[in-house]
């Protein structure tokens, strides 16, 4: 029967993937390497446009994923009946009834700033499984990446006094993705979030103002724009109150005098559309005391250009532009197989092979610079290696980070690097240095696949 609230539970992980990852790994199954040890990176080749850096995110629900990774008689079933896997060999069954993670997983740590070609996260485990995970490790780390990024840019520009909420939910991509978004976004920096789902599961408090068909309802029905205000804070004394319904100087001229005759107390007011910037001065000007929330389509940008234009504003909502956007497109590709170094030679896409490490180095705490190596290298005295083995065997070697503890570190990244790459527009490109080590094994592989070719296509 179909499932048209289309739901995605825990048990439900195992199918959350791409057809071909099962078809491959039938296929190892068949030719009997489904147990070869294999290792995979995570990494993006290229930053999305004006992007100086990417901050890593998703890693705990990668983690949690792989911990659930089990096939349940009835989706064998279900994948037998579809007809695909006619000619796959029985053991491939028996794999995915017996089967769960079993490997390890190396990763930088949430909140971490990474660069092109850096891997975020390392997936050591038999093929079959390392292959069959890919995608489900893609969506969350691409996704997370990209708001955690955006997040931290925002914070970035706006500075730390700010209040910066996370408004999203209504324009994510999915209910899920919504949830992800508010995590990152709290990771990467926000205050706080307007989902409550996410808030509650995150242990957080949400946090929110008001919409304009409370003011638009109570106006029409008990008369004026005021006394929609007034049955607001009846309930919720000291709430924000939204005041670009009509008017927002008359509105705010009003409150005023209401605030000078001691008949009430306002905190924040909240706009959502018009000159933010021209606005925000004059209402400056009526309320002194009272701290001035904006929304609408912001991103860092608009904070920039706000904050340009000389905007008297304390707050600021994200939603649409922070959780759509440029993707953040990272690529998971095989760097090893039974212990041998393999590499993707096509055009535009070369990766780089062996199982390897980043090495941060730093002066007086601000980044100087990424050696790229192998993990069989040692680190220098300045270098810190930045991947860590977060699970061994299929068990996390360390409980889940506090999400404040996340966040501090995201900060902490951002603020140690120079400013030519934390600028929003035209930041400095850079690459991590390769070390020479990797330098040599990359040119003795693709020596090795130039030999390969030679000999399969004589002149």
């Amino acid at each position: 029967m179909e499932d048209s609230a289309l739901l995605v539970q825990p048990q439900d992980y195992s199918l959350l993937t791409d057809l071909y990852q099962l078809t491959m790994a039938a296929c190892y199954v068949g030719d009997r390497i489904d147990q070869r040890r294999a290792s995979f990176e995570l990494f993006v080749r290229r930053l999305p446009e004006n992007f100086g850096y990417l901050i890593a995110m998703g890693l705990a629900q990668v983690l949690e994923y792989l911990e659930q990774f089990r096939f349940t008689a009835e989706q064998i079933v279900a994948l037998q009946n579809t007809g695909i896997f006619a000619h796959a060999p029985d053991r491939f069954w028996e794999i995915l009834a017996e089967g769960s993670f079993t490997g390890d997983v190396w990763a930088v740590p949430e909140g971490t700033a990474i660069f092109a070609h850096e891997p975020i996260l390392r997936i050591e485990a038999p093929l079959w499984q390392a292959q069959i995970v890919e995608t489900y490790l893609l969506n969350t780390i691409n996704y997370q990446t990209l708001i955690a990024t955006k997040s931290a840019r925002i914070r970035d520009t706006a500075g730390d006094r700010v209040k910066l909420l996370e408004f999203g939910t209504r324009r994510a991509f999915s209910p899920q993705a919504s949830l992800w978004a508010a995590r990152a976004a709290l990771a990467g920096g926000l205050d706080a979030t307007s989902n409550v789902l996410a808030a509650l599961q995150l242990g957080q408090t949400p946090s929110g103002t008001m919409a304009h068909a409370l003011v638009m309802a109570l106006s029409a029905l008990e008369g004026s724009e005021d006394q929609a205000f007034t049955a607001f804070h009846r309930y919720f004394p000291g709430a924000a109150l939204l005041i670009d319904t009509y008017d927002p100087i008359a509105a705010a001229q009003r409150l005023a005098a209401q605030v000078n005759a001691g008949k009430i107390s306002l905190d924040t007011i909240r706009l959502d559309s018009g000159d933010l910037a021209a606005l925000s001065k004059e209402i400056r000007s009526l309320l002194p005391q009272v701290s001035i929330f904006a929304s609408g389509d912001l991103d860092e940008y608009e904070i920039a250009r706000l904050q340009a234009e000389g905007a008297d504003l304390q707050g600021y909502g994200l939603g649409t532009k922070l959780v759509t956007g440029t993707p953040v497109n990272g690529v998971y590709k095989l760097v090893e197989i039974d212990s041998i170094p393999v590499m993707k030679a096509s055009t535009g896409k070369t990766t780089y092979p062996g199982r390897k490490q980043v090495f941060r180095r730093f002066e007086a705490e601000k980044w100087v610079g990424d050696r790229l190596g192998l993990m069989t290298e040692t680190p220098k005295p300045t270098e810190k290696p930045l991947l860590q083995r977060v699970m061994k065997a299929g068990e996390r070697l360390q409980s889940p980070e506090a999400l404040s503890e996340i966040a501090q570190r995201t900060r902490h990244s951002v603020m140690a690097l120079p400013e030519t790459l934390r600028h929003i527009r035209q930041p400095e490109g850079i690459a991590p240095h390769i070390s020479p080590d990797l330098q040599t094994l990359t040119q003795q592989t693709q020596e090795k696949i130039h030999s390969f070719y030679t000999e399969q296509n004589p002149l």
